[in-house]
């Protein structure tokens, strides 16, 4: 019996609000997952994230493949033991940050060789040795290898990067079954491609979805295409989903376009935005992002934002925090990080709110 099952409580319109079983607990549905890319949030303890609100975090396969590399990691209890995280956990394959590195890669039918970014070394990804690796990790969710073509791939580019995607997720999906499937532990989501072409995402969605994968995600987005391409593919990829199962919006990361995409009906998001944005001393708010180095913060004694309930509001000044910017401490970034990510974790909870007043 898998530990894996998802629960669609209320829906309005196509805004569902949802339940995700795993093994290591639940989330809810929409939901935002801070990104601890090298199985660590920049700046963050696992306890501060988990005051966030945050229930599920992800972290990078291809990243954790070169260092500390995924035998260490498995002999100290995979990610969960390794990070201290004892809540959910999502690795992305990598394929994103290979095709995004394309100076150091080339990809052809049975999978990818590139250079380490860390060494310099080449190294060989296939659609299974990426879930091998991920196995080796431990998440409760893997993601399988795929091909994300630019955003400003022409339709060849991107049919050619979609008929990929549909042979290794098959391939991977038959390995995940001889290992026993979800029932051993791990879920596997298919991935849907086909650039900004509405055709090509439909018919890459109708294939993954005769997979049967545990959840789908839709990659390949937010990367240079403009909004209405991207709510155009989004939709001829989620209306082919079937309702039963997770979907997953990737590497999409502002308050506007999660709001657009769950109206769209996705449940799950990731990015880096909150943490970045808070190294940058930048803060989330509902007026806006608020660039703490300005000088008219200099004397104001006000919270980032008075109806915030995060550590940050609760306990220090905007004259406080753009001191530390200023003066270049490194504190500054956690305390903006802890408030960004937290502000996110308002907005899925407003998504839900008015997924359930239907």
């Amino acid at each position: 019996m898998s530990d894996f099952r998802f629960e669609l409580l209320a829906q309005r319109g196509k805004l569902r609000r949802g339940r995700y079983h795993t093994p290591h607990g639940t989330f809810e549905t929409p939901c935002f997952a801070p990104v601890g890319t090298r199985a660590a949030l920049k700046g963050l303890t696992p306890d501060q994230v988990r005051a966030t609100g945050a229930e599920l975090i992800l972290a990078n396969a291809y990243h954790l493949l070169l260092r500390p590399g995924p035998e260490l990691i498995r002999r100290r209890g995979g990610l969960h033991g390794f990070m201290a995280w004892d809540g959910p956990i999502l690795t992305d394959s990598g394929g994103y940050q290979v095709f995004s590195l394309s100076h150091l890669s080339s990809v052809d039918d049975d999978g990818v060789t590139f250079r380490s970014i860390v060494d310099g070394s080449p190294r060989r990804l296939t659609p299974e040795s990426a879930l091998e690796l991920q196995r080796d990790l431990g998440p409760d969710i893997a993601m399988v290898l795929d091909e994300c073509p630019p955003g400003d791939a022409d339709r060849e580019v991107a049919a050619r990067a979609e008929q990929r995607t549909r042979e290794w997720a098959a391939r991977q999906r038959e390995l995940h079954e001889s290992w026993g499937g979800a029932s051993r532990g791990q879920a596997v989501f298919g991935i849907v491609q086909g650039g900004t072409d509405p055709e090509l995402r439909a018919s890459c969605a109708d294939a993954l979805v005769a997979m049967d994968f545990d959840g789908y995600a839709v990659g390949g987005l937010s990367v240079g295409e403009t909004k209405h391409q991207m709510a155009v593919a989004l939709d001829a990829a989620v209306d082919r989903l079937p309702a039963d199962r997770v979907r997953y919006l990737m590497g999409v990361g502002t308050p506007e376009d999660f709001r657009a995409a769950a109206l769209a009906g996705v449940d799950l998001f990731d990015c880096v935005t909150p943490t970045r944005h808070g190294r940058n001393n930048q803060a989330f708010t509902r007026e806006g992002t608020m660039k703490m180095r300005n000088l008219q913060y200099a004397e104001d004694d006000r919270p980032i934002d008075e109806a915030c309930s995060c550590y940050t509001c609760r306990t220090f000044t905007r004259a406080y925090l753009r001191h530390l910017a200023v003066s270049q401490e490194m504190t500054v970034g956690t305390l903006l990080s802890i408030h960004n990510i937290h502000y996110f974790q308002d907005v899925m909870r407003e998504l839900r709110a008015e997924a359930e007043s239907a």
